[in-house]
């Protein structure tokens, strides 16, 4: 039996779980207990999710155990929204924009439950949420660029698609100061590698193009992808003349 399935057996022989959460939630710390908040996630309810989504920065500041049980909430809507309702989107939605980065990191893996299960309504959604906010964006890039997701050719190109959308967005930014789009261009610095893996013809292709752009930000996110080792491995003389072009 894995930890996680531990955690939901004892879940399920307990009352009082926030006291469990709160003392088990490993925070202050450099990692949150994910396996106890997967548990919580697939045993708990509407009606706890809410609650726990409702502590907000001021109650349950960055790296406390307050916090931990807003990433369980989060994380719980993701669930109910694999299962069918889509009233937990809203919610999952609020979370991507919340201004603690682990809420924010449970909602992106919210969309990811959602999307192994219907890929095609998170990519319609996603397409919306790249004109959202710069969190939106974010968590829109993050959820939708995880390897397991990236299964197919088609699917792996509307990806390239929302984040080709997204980058538009920071050619040119006005905001480029602000934490919100340092958010998202950290997020670009990764995702386009891993989207770009899945449907390496089409990735290069946009990258390329990327690549001749002069905005500052846009070439760092280029630069911090061509840094992914995934990238080398599957085209390593294409990356070298990428970097080489940057300077």
């Amino acid at each position: 039996m894995g930890q996680i399935e531990i955690y939901r057996e004892h879940l399920r022989q307990m009352c009082d779980w926030e006291s469990f959460l709160l003392a088990e939630s490993r925070l202050p710390g450099p990692r949150a207990n994910l396996e106890l908040a997967r548990a919580a996630a697939d045993e708990g309810d509407a009606t706890q999710f809410a609650r726990w989504l409702a502590v907000g920065p001021a109650e349950g500041p960055t790296n406390t155990p307050g916090e931990f049980l807003a990433f369980c909430g989060a994380l719980g809507y993701g669930r109910l929204l694999a299962e069918g309702d889509r009233a937990a989107l809203a919610e999952v939605r609020r979370a991507a924009n919340d201004p603690r980065w682990r809420v924010r990191e449970a909602a992106a893996m919210a969309l990811q439950r959602w999307g192994t299960v219907d890929i095609e309504a998170l990519l319609a959604e996603a397409e919306r949420w790249a004109g959202g906010t710069r969190l939106e964006q974010r968590a829109a890039a993050a959820g939708l660029c995880e390897p397991g997701l990236l299964g197919d050719m088609a699917t792996a190109e509307r990806v390239l698609a929302v984040l080709d959308a997204i980058t538009a967005t920071v050619r040119g930014a006005a905001d480029r100061r602000g934490a919100e789009f340092v958010a998202l261009r950290k997020a670009l610095g990764y995702c386009w590698s891993v989207a770009a893996v899945a449907a390496l013809a089409r990735g290069r292709e946009l990258m390329e193009r990327w690549l001749a752009d002069d905005d500052p930000d846009v070439r760092w996110i280029m630069r911090e992808n061509l840094g992914q080792a995934r990238l080398a491995r599957l085209d390593a003389a294409w990356v070298e003349r990428q970097r080489a072009r940057l300077g």
